[in-house]
C-alpha cells in the first residue's frame, strides 16, 4: 500500500466522560495510514489528542500532527478530550509494508565495521544528533506544505534493508537521490537549522531542520552547508551542497524525516503535507 493515502474526513464517533451521557464529536486524519506514514489530525480547537498517553502538541485550529514509524503495528489509538471534557477513544487499523532489500558495495569498510576508536566519536554524534531533535516548538512551518529538496533519480528508498559490503545493517530511513556534488540542496519547508555539523562519522556533512511539532528533516552526505545553526529557513531557500561524505559510495542526497522519535516516510510526508 506504499504510497496509497487514507482521508479520514468528517469521522463522527461516540464519545464519553467520567460520569457523562454519550456525545459525538468530528475527528479528522488526513494521510496515509500505513507504517511510515505522517497524519495530520484535526479536531474542535481548544480540545487535547493524546497518543500512547503523550499530550500532543495542537495548533489554534486544532490540527495536530502523528507520525507512525517503520514497523508501526496493526493499529493504533488516539484519545481527544474537547474543551467541555468530553473524551472520545478511537482505534485506527495501519496497513503493514513490504519492504526492499538493497544491497551496497564499495562502502568504505571503516563506516561498515567501525574501530574501537571510532565508537566514541559514534556515540557524541549520536547524542548531538539527539539533542538537535529534542526541542519541541510550536511552530507551524508544516502547514504550508513540502517541496521535493532536489530533482534527480531516486536510488534509495525508505524502509529498506541495508546490507554493506555485504554485512546486514539497520534499515534504511531516507529517501536517496543521485545528483552531481555540488548540486544545491533546497528546503523542503521552512524551519529553523537545529543542526549544521560538516563530518559526522556515519552522515558526513548533515543539517537538520525543524518544521515545528517535532517534525523534523534530516540531510546527509553533504559537501557543504549553506545555513548555519539557528537560523530561520523559507521553503525553497539553497540550504547545503550535494557529497558523499560518510558512509556513501558516490554524490547523492539522503533526505530524512523525524516526527519526534519516530522516523517517517518523506515521499509520504510529500502527500499528506503537499505546497498548496
Amino acid at each position: 500500500m506504499t504510497g496509497s493515502r487514507v482521508v479520514l474526513a468528517a469521522l463522527f464517533i461516540s464519545c464519553f466522560s467520567l460520569g457523562a451521557g454519550l456525545q459525538a464529536s468530528p475527528l479528522t486524519l488526513k494521510g496515509s495510514l500505513q507504517q511510515g506514514g505522517l497524519l495530520l489530525g484535526t479536531v474542535e480547537a481548544g480540545s487535547s489528542a493524546y497518543y500512547r498517553g503523550q499530550l500532543l502538541p495542537i495548533t489554534a485550529n486544532g490540527q495536530f500532527l502523528l507520525g507512525l514509524s517503520r514497523d508501526a503495528p496493526s493499529g493504533i489509538e488516539l484519545r481527544v478530550v474537547d474543551p467541555a471534557g468530553m473524551q472520545i477513544v478511537q482505534t485506527f487499523a495501519v496497513a503493514k509494508r513490504e519492504y526492499r532489500i538493497q544491497r551496497v558495495n564499495g562502502v568504505p569498510s571503516k563506516t561498515v565495521t567501525p574501530a574501537e576508536a571510532d565508537l566514541a566519536r559514534i556515540r557524541n554524534d549520536s547524542a548531538m544528533v539527539k539533542s538537535a531533535r529534542k526541542e519541541i516548538t510550536t511552530r507551524v512551518d508544516f502547514l504550508d506544505g513540502f517541496q521535493l529538496p532536489l530533482n534527480g533519480p531516486v536510488t534509495g528508498v525508505y524502509g529498506s534493508q541495508r546490507f554493506y559490503n555485504g554485512v546486514p545493517k539497520s534499515p534504511h530511513y531516507g529517501i536517496d537521490y543521485a545528483a552531481p556534488t555540488g548540486t544545491e540542496v533546497l528546503a523542503p519547508a521552512a524551519g529553523v537549522v537545529r543542526l549544521a555539523h560538516r563530518d559526522l562519522f556515519y552522515s558526513g556533512g548533515t543539517l537538520i531542520v525543524d518544521h515545528g511539532h517535532g517534525l523534523s528533516s534530516s540531510f546527509l552526505h553533504l559537501s557543504d552547508i549553506l545555513v548555519a545553526e539557528g537560523t530561520q529557513v523559507r521553503r525553497g531557500q539553497p540550504i547545503a551542497k550535494v557529497g558523499a561524505t560518510g558512509r556513501a559510495t558516490g554524490p547523492h542526497l539522503d533526505w530524512r524525516m523525524n516526527w519526534h522519535k519516530e522516523r517517517v516516510d518523506p515521499q509520504l510526508v510529500l502527500e499528506t503535507l503537499p505546497v498548496q
